[in-house]
């Protein structure tokens, strides 16, 4: 099975990309210049009319939401073993996780760069940058003290829920998040970084971007 997975650099794009390597899967890697606004191209709005990454091309149809694009992987590849397969109660539990990141740790995220999603007012644009730091902390501190099992999210068994939480945890020091206070999650991501799949996807978004 051959897939296109649409990424762009610093972006949640990032899980899915990892969660691909891990799988051993086949695909290939389209890189979208965001600088150059190549999301809002005709071309890619064609494919994805919410301009934004990730975007799995897939050979049933196209997925452009990170917990489902991680889910069909994990179910796609089970040999990975990246989510429990035959445990509905436990595969649930990893979509549990990563539809907290996804509807609540990314959106308190975006409002540090993109509160004009929100509000049009200047004044509450910048008071919702300046609320980041305490809501994405706060969202870390719940992560930290009852949601990360360790070693991995779901305890011994690594899943696709882990690459989300790497990613996500990439922007804790742009949003102002003191580490010290949450020693797993640092630990969490610090291992991570030293996964093969991990540096490879990493090492890839260094590259330049696909024309």
């Amino acid at each position: 099975m051959t897939l296109t997975l649409y990424t762009a650099p610093g972006t949640c794009a990032l899980a899915s990309h990892i969660a691909l390597e891990e799988a051993g899967a086949e695909y290939e890697l389209k890189q979208l210049d965001f600088s150059k606004t190549e999301q809002l191209s005709a071309e890619y709005l064609s494919i994805n009319p919410k301009a934004r990454v990730p975007t799995l091309i897939t050979p049933r149809g196209i997925l452009t939401e990170t917990p489902a694009i991680l889910a069909f992987i994990a179910q796609a590849f089970p040999s990975a073993d990246l989510a429990a397969q035959n445990d509905p109660f436990a595969f649930a539990e990893v979509q549990d996780f990563n539809s907290y990141l996804c509807s609540t740790v990314h959106v308190a995220h975006a409002h540090r760069r993109r509160g004009h999603r929100w509000a049009d007012d200047p004044v509450a644009i910048e008071a919702m940058k300046k609320k980041v730091p305490e809501s994405v902390g706060a969202c870390f501190d719940l992560i930290e003290s009852e949601m990360l099992q360790g070693p991995w999210v779901m305890g011994d068994s690594y899943t696709v829920a882990d690459p989300y939480l790497f990613t996500v945890a990439q922007w804790l020091e742009g949003d102002g998040v003191d580490l010290d206070r949450i020693p797993h999650v640092f630990d969490h991501r610090n291992r991570m970084s030293k996964r093969p799949a991990v540096q490879k996807a990493l090492n890839a978004l260094r590259k330049p971007a696909v024309a």
